[in-house]
């Protein structure tokens, strides 16, 4: 099987590649029972990702079937599977809080065409050559920030006042509602949680968020508990995919929103690139980077102007679309395709979700996405500790990029020195 080093820098859809080589029944057997066991994993996750965001359900939806759809048909990865990311959700939520909904929108489409013009200059290796410290520091970093932002959901708290965007004035907040804690609701979402982890232990084939998600609504629906729903905050999901909007654009807002417009670009870039590199060892072949940035571009773009929040691709989604068998970018096609059709038929019970079962699984989410076993063990390498220790603390502090910028720039320094001391001894 070749690994497509050859093709590898080709702006050529992997979609074209597979359908040249030639593409029959077998393959598309394989590639829908991918893509429905994908859309079964993407359904809860995409929602829970929208609502920790601070934007209404169905926009997560929104992105995983238009942003889904053209990842997996323009893409430069076979497995790719793109959709609302966890790792996005602390940038979405402070630009939705600071800017609104239209500056959201206009943020992501700024986004995207960043990403078009990057996999056009051909940067897309560049990304790639992050520094591992950095990658396991910011990663670590936005799972706990992550975290902190369900607590409130997770635990049913009620708090004055909008909830604040830092880390740790965050944690203040909510430390001081402590006493308005639901017990009911931190027994939905903790118990969802456990249920997944159970599931993933026991049943790995089993789609543990989903079966978790519907178990909670079940159980709240029957007992009346007193816990918040989708349909209690939002008034349930809508029968359908909007018509494409325009949002409105002003010079001035292009300019206000540039600094965040650029920190989801870093980001897109480097989560999009690292979750192919996954595929890429998992199967043996080669993406084709900065055909990829190209698509997350487009995809970004297209999922903004139908409501939808940021597109990226999601490494457990494309772990998940490799184990289920896939074999080629259709199965993602299939899996947008499938997510399409339930908010056309079964929207409705989606209505009866309870948040913090949503939020139980983004805590199962957090716990995937924070690499423990990895940062601990740069603890034990004194540049490698420095560096993740400065893009972990400043992910926290400040943002996402100023972490990774300290990061980057500490390891560049340390490389440099490691150099002239090389130098030196020669």
């Amino acid at each position: 099987m070749p690994d497509g080093s050859a093709t590898a820098h080709l702006f050529r859809p992997k979609l074209a590649t597979i359908l040249r080589e030639g593409y029959g029944g077998r393959q598309l057997r394989s590639d829908a029972l991918a893509g429905l066991t994908v859309a079964i994993v993407a359904l809860p996750l995409s929602m829970a990702i929208a609502v920790a965001s601070g934007v209404s359900p169905e926009r997560g939806l929104y992105t995983s079937i238009v942003g889904g759809f053209l990842v997996s048909a323009l893409g430069g990865s076979r497995y790719q599977i793109g959709g609302p990311a966890g790792a996005f959700i602390v940038l979405v939520a402070a630009t939705m809080a600071q800017f609104g909904l239209q500056g959201l929108l206009v943020t992501v489409m700024m986004s995207g065409l960043m990403l078009v013009l990057m996999g056009a200059l051909r940067l897309g290796s560049l990304i790639r050559h992050i520094p591992h410290a950095v990658t396991v520091g910011f990663t670590c970093g936005i799972a706990a920030t992550i975290l902190a932002s369900q607590l409130k959901d997770l635990g049913g708290l009620a708090i004055q006042g909008a909830e604040p965007g830092p880390f740790f004035p965050k944690l203040a907040i909510l430390l001081h509602a402590l006493p308005t804690l639901n017990p009911f609701a931190l027994a939905i979402g903790l118990g969802g949680a456990a249920l997944i982890f159970v599931l993933r232990r026991f049943r790995p084939a089993w789609p543990g968020m989903l079966i978790a998600v519907t178990a909670a609504a079940v159980i709240v629906a029957l007992f009346h508990l007193p816990v918040e729903t989708i349909r209690t905050r939002f008034g349930g999901l809508p029968h359908g995919v909007p018509v494409p909007h325009w949002p409105q654009v002003t010079s001035h807002l292009l300019w206000q929103l540039l600094p965040s417009a650029l920190s989801f670009t870093l980001l897109g870039g480097v989560e999009s690139l690292l979750s192919a590199k996954v595929a890429d060892g998992m199967t043996g072949r080669k993406h084709r980077s900065n055909m990829e940035l190209v698509a997350q571009g487009i995809a970004n773009m297209a999922s903004a102007l139908f409501g939808g929040i940021s597109v990226t691709g999601t490494i457990a989604r494309t772990a998940t679309n490799i184990r289920a068998g896939a074999c080629s970018p259709i199965s993602g096609i299939l899996h947008a395709l499938f997510l399409l059709l339930f908010i056309l038929v079964a929207a409705p019970l989606a209505s009866f979700v309870p948040l913090a079962a949503l939020a139980g699984v983004l805590v199962v989410v957090c716990w995937n996405m924070a690499e423990t076993r990895e940062f601990w063990r740069l603890l034990g390498y004194s540049r490698e500790m420095t560096v993740l220790l400065s893009t972990f603390c400043f992910t926290l502090l400040k943002d996402l990029s100023y972490g990774i910028i300290i990061g980057c720039a500490l390891a560049a320094l340390f490389a440099l020195m490691h150099r002239a001391v090389r130098e030196e001894g020669d």
